[in-house]
């Protein structure tokens, strides 16, 4: 997973569907993101959709330095920076207080951040010849010691050693095909 980037250089280029990917990919954390800092569901959803659409019409530049994703969520945090400015005498919040919604939304990217990578990692997966998948999903997911997996799977435990191994290569493989480090690997 490219982060996006590609998307929307195939976007810039003038290829349509390389923003609907974008928008498909991104919208739901975004505006979870955006939520923890404007602390309203409702401000949060008009902000992404004003994003995409800054994106749309504008075409800004992506600075590649960063992961597609950082970048646009830099854009959502400034954005909604901007909104709090705005609006803050419309807030119910404090703005001094915002500084307390920083653990909470980190806790929410987080978790949305963890999803991600489980959905990658299933994803990378379902690629896999069905031995390793096997082998994973019986070692990793169900915790099964090396003993027991072979029992299953009516093998020496050295095979199911080795099987775990050229498992974790392989799936490493597809992950990194996917510009994607799972930390657990």
């Amino acid at each position: 997973m490219d982060n996006g980037a590609s998307s929307y250089r195939r976007f810039l280029d003038g290829d349509d569907e390389g923003i609907v990917e974008i928008i498909r990919d991104y919208k739901d954390g975004l505006t979870l993101y955006l939520n923890g800092y404007v602390n309203n569901i409702f401000a949060a959803e008009e902000l992404m959709e004003d994003i995409f659409f800054k994106l749309v019409t504008r075409k800004p530049r992506f600075a590649s330095r960063y992961s597609f994703k950082a970048w646009l969520f830099k854009i959502g945090r400034n954005a909604a920076i901007d909104y709090i400015r705005k609006n803050k005498k419309l807030l119910a919040v404090p703005i001094d207080d915002l500084e307390s919604y920083v653990s909470e939304e980190e806790n929410v990217e987080e978790s949305y951040l963890r999803e991600e990578r489980k959905i990658a990692v299933h994803r990378a997966l379902r690629k896999l010849k069905p031995e390793y998948r096997q082998i994973l999903y019986l070692v990793y997911f169900e915790g099964l010691s090396n003993s027991e997996a072979a029992a299953v799977m009516k093998r020496s435990r050295h095979q199911i050693e080795n099987l775990v191994y050229r498992a974790r290569l392989s799936l490493k493989s597809e992950l990194d095909k996917e510009g994607f480090v799972y930390e657990g690997l």
